[in-house]
């Protein structure tokens, strides 16, 4: 049911009321009894959620996609084994041959 509100003329109370859309407009004011009781055009108080609707789309700017995606990939790429044979050149440091290298001059 829609709130809507109201002023009297004479004594300048307002009030809201809660009505149903097919219910007739009030004329009488419940405060001084007067007969100048007038509907006041006021604002909607609705708000537009979902997705489809600036306020949840595109009030904030572009955000990132969130972490739980990437750290799912992460884990599933850090679960396969590593199938690649090491050799001795890979596990080894390399060897020093103990030669300075010449200076170079300019």
């Amino acid at each position: 049911m829609p709130i809507y509100e109201y002023q009297c003329g004479s004594c300048g109370s307002k009030k809201e009321h809660l009505q149903k859309l097919s219910e007739a407009p009030i004329a009488v004011c419940p405060a001084c009894g007067g007969s100048v009781y007038t509907k006041l055009v006021s604002a909607a108080g609705f708000q537009l959620k979902g997705s489809g609707w600036y306020a949840t789309d595109f009030k904030n700017g572009a955000r990132p996609k969130p972490k739980v995606e990437t750290e799912v990939k992460d884990k599933a790429i850090s679960a396969t084994p590593d199938t690649t044979p090491k050799t001795a050149s890979d596990t080894a440091p390399a060897a020093s041959t103990g030669t300075v290298p010449p200076p170079t001059t300019k």
